[in-house]
């Protein structure tokens, strides 16, 4: 059987994303992560500035805008993993089983997962923010 592999994250993408947790800005932002297969590790895709959750990808680590009931704001830094869909059984078992190394790595405390990122809403996010209140 396959041995599973777990993916380093690269070290620019550990800088980016330590930079990222202490940004000034005050709006959504996002950094799309996605592996190198032939290099095994997890590199930065995508980075966007305005960015809604209707996301096909894989691994987000998005910086929410969060709105409390009590009139507070608050800007957690939320990792969202999708299982990707249409690709090898080899490489969503590659995604799996790094997800762990990035969270930590990454020092992640805020992890969901989504099964249908048709249901990736900003009703979804909140709702599961919810819980850590």
């Amino acid at each position: 059987s396959e041995s599973l592999v777990v993916c380093d994250v690269a070290e620019d993408l550990v800088e980016k994303l330590r930079k990222f947790r202490f940004r000034k800005e005050t709006n959504n932002a996002a950094i799309i992560m996605k592996i190198d297969k032939d290099k095994q590790l997890v590199v930065l895709d995508e980075e966007h500035e305005v960015f809604s959750l209707t996301s096909e990808k894989t691994f987000i680590v998005y910086s929410y805008k969060y709105q409390h009931d009590d009139g507070r704001v608050s800007y957690p830094l939320c990792f969202i993993f999708s299982s990707p869909v249409g690709c090898k059984p080899e490489q969503q078992m590659m995604y799996a089983g790094s997800k762990n190394k990035l969270v930590q790595t990454a020092e992640l405390t805020k992890v969901f997962e989504i099964r249908n990122t048709e249901d990736l809403t900003e009703e979804w996010l909140r709702e599961k923010l919810g819980f850590f209140h």
